[in-house]
Order: C-alpha cells, then sequence, then structure tokens
C-alpha cells in the first residue's frame, strides 16, 4: 500500500530522518520501534502528509503523494492519526466520535448508528452524552480510536498508543487495536517503544534508530536475528560477547571470545570479527551438567538476581558475564542465590552471529 524511498527530513541544520526505505503492505500492521528521539513521530507525520518531506518520495498504491495538492487531500482523506497524548475537543463524546462524518457530509441517521457501534467496539457504550474532557487518559485514547476508526480509513497511523497507560488500560487498548485492525482490516502503521507491544500486534516490524531504518522483518527476525550491534542491543538481546571465528566446518562455528570457545551458526569464514549474540531465555541454568543437545556448557558463579514478576534475570561469571532469564519458580527449585555456582548452558542455534 506504502512505498517510501530515501525519505529524508531536516530542520536547520538537524538531520532527524536520514534516507528511510519502507514498504507496508496492504491490511498489515507495520510497528516502527525506536528509542525517544529516534524519528517515529516525524516519520508518522511525513506519512500522514501533515509535514513534506526534505527529500525522498511516499507512494500509495502506486501513486506519488507529493505531485501535488490534489494528490495530497486525495491521499490525507483515506487515512487518520491517532497521536500519543489523546485530542479530545469540547463537547460531548458523540461530538468528538462524530466529527469526521460531519466534515464528510454523513446523513444524520447513518452517523448515529456508525458512532454508536464506534463506541461499543472501544467498550464505551452509554458514553455519547459524556463531557469529553471530563474523561480519563485512557477514556480519552479510546474516544480518539472511535474517532479514527468511524470513517473506515484505509491507513490508521498510531504513536506511542499505550505510553501514558496503565497497564490494564494498555492490554484494553491493545484488544481494540486488534479488533479494528479485525473489523475494518484497516492497513496500520504504529510507531512504539515498546517492544513487546510489537511483537503482540505487528506483522512487520522497522527499527528506527538515530533517524535512519536499520532493520525490517517479521518479529522473529527482528528480536532473534538482529543484523547489527545497534539493534541487537535495543531488542534486548542482553549476551553480546566480541570476538573472532577461529574456525568453520557445515555451518558451525566456533568464536574465541579471550580463553573461551562459544558454538554458533554463520556464514561468516575463519579469522572474522564477530559478535556473539545470545538472548536471556536462551541460557538454561543447572546445578549440575546434565545430558544435553546445548553445544555451549560453562560454568560460573552468580553475581546477581532480580526478580521481574514471573521471571527473574540472573548474571553470571563465567569468566565473561552471561545473563539467563528464567522463571521465579525455577529459581526457588534450584534455590539460587548470590555466589551459587552453577552450570550454564545454550544451543548452538541459539547463537545469532553478527559481523564486526
Amino acid at each position: 500500500m506504502i512505498t517510501i524511498r530515501d525519505l529524508s527530513k531536516r530542520y536547520d541544520d538537524n538531520t532527524v530522518l536520514n534516507g528511510i526505505n519502507l514498504d507496508v503492505p496492504t491490511h498489515t500492521v507495520t510497528a516502527i520501534i525506536g528509542p525517544s528521539g529516534s524519528g517515529k513521530t516525524t516519520l508518522l507525520r511525513l506519512i500522514d502528509l501533515l509535514e513534506g518531506p526534505t527529500s525522498g518520495e511516499i507512494s500509495f498504491d502506486g501513486v506519488g503523494a507529493l505531485t501535488s495538492e490534489d494528490a495530497r487531500l486525495e491521499m490525507r482523506r483515506r487515512m487518520v492519526i491517532v497521536f500519543q497524548k489523546p485530542v479530545v475537543f469540547s463537547g460531548s463524546v458523540y461530538d468528538n466520535v462524530s466529527y469526521g462524518l460531519k466534515i464528510r457530509g454523513q446523513g444524520r441517521r447513518d452517523m448515529r448508528e456508525k458512532v454508536l457501534h464506534a463506541l461499543e467496539t472501544v467498550d464505551l457504550s452509554g458514553y455519547e452524552n459524556r463531557r469529553a474532557r471530563t474523561l480519563s487518559w485512557g477514556e480519552a485514547q479510546r474516544v480518539a480510536l472511535a474517532r479514527a476508526m468511524v470513517i473506515e480509513p484505509e491507513l490508521l497511523l498510531l504513536d506511542e498508543p499505550t505510553a501514558n497507560l496503565d497497564p490494564v488500560s494498555t492490554a484494553r487498548v491493545e484488544q481494540l487495536i486488534a479488533r479494528v485492525i479485525g473489523e475494518l482490516h484497516t492497513t496500520v502503521i504504529m510507531a512504539t517503544h515498546d517492544m513487546a507491544q510489537g511483537q503482540r500486534l505487528a506483522d512487520q516490524i522497522a527499527v528506527l534508530i538515530g533517524g535512519e531504518m536499520l532493520q525490517v522483518g517479521n518479529p522473529g527476525e527482528i528480536f532473534n536475528l538482529p543484523n547489527s550491534m545497534q539493534v541487537a542491543h535495543f531488542v534486548g538481546v542482553e549476551n553480546v560477547l566480541e570476538g573472532v571465528i577461529a574456525s568453520k566446518e557445515q555451518g558451525l562455528v566456533n568464536v574465541s571470545i579471550g580463553s573461551h570457545v562459544i558454538e554458533g551458526i554463520s556464514d561468516l569464514e575463519p579469522g572474522a570479527e564477530v559478535s556473539a549474540c545470545i538472548r536471556p531465555e536462551e541460557v538454561i541454568l543447572s546445578l549440575t551438567q546434565a545430558p544435553t543437545s546445548a553445544g555451549n556448557t560453562f560454568y560460573g558463579t552468580i553475581t546477581s538476581m532480580v526478580s521481574t514478576g514471573p521471571l527473574v534475570r540472573v548474571v553470571i561469571d563465567c569468566g565473561f558475564p552471561l545473563v539467563a532469564l528464567i522463571t521465579t519458580r525455577s529459581a526457588q527449585e534450584l534455590e539460587l542465590k548470590r555466589e551459587t555456582r552453577v552450570c550454564a548452558s545454550f544451543k548452538a542455534t541459539g547463537v545469532h552471529i553478527v559481523k564486526g
């Protein structure tokens, strides 16, 4: 549906976006993830044609959106954006949700039917006569979603849709977004710094860091096969170990990391300087070495344990730092604590090799 080529945006001497390329298929959800200040909101504003790029092209269904003012207006009628801070107008909830339909000259009877259905979809039935500016933040966000979906846009742009919400409201809004996508078959582009949210909702994830699009792929590729150190660090690959490929045989490589060797899978040749990336959840802990198919086994001492609800983040000194993420139940059964001597193991398939 959308093709973006060599898109750049500068404000005076500040380059916010640099050479962005992105394809967005119809009826899919694309999540743009990246840290604060990476240019996510600017990219959404450019796609929504609220601003013009310094250079580059944006096409909708193969038609350039920047060729004329008529083309721009035609494209803008096909999409809607919901900002991070929900915008509500004075007046009732009904007035807010019906605003876009009034602009489009919708008949009163059809308008009421559509507005009430939209409010039902976002779990706000019975709120139509409430004053919009008396609502909670989460309710206001749902009104903004209803106002967006009621005009049945072909493209829905969401800027950090749950950034300021509590966990319960976040879960509810995510469910509503999924429902809107399912009912309207809308193409969605959402900017978020919540990587788990991207995994839950997106068909495609684009990693934007420092104004540059570093990687685009499905969630499995982004989180398990990062193509660079920057992406690996951002998506939570805490174990990034620098070394050199010492040997290679049938796709299996041995990476020398100081005095240690880690087995992984790579097409790179011996002598290449690499980083071995191991997600914490790939690391298995035990008190003694048990029979396992894991190609990597190291002994070490626990230096830190931090509980994060149902999971425990364990740091082990194996001669190099190694982070494991295990369940609280496993930690309790193993009676793990600081200074405990453990065996850490992980498979060669759990090691992603990145060049440089």
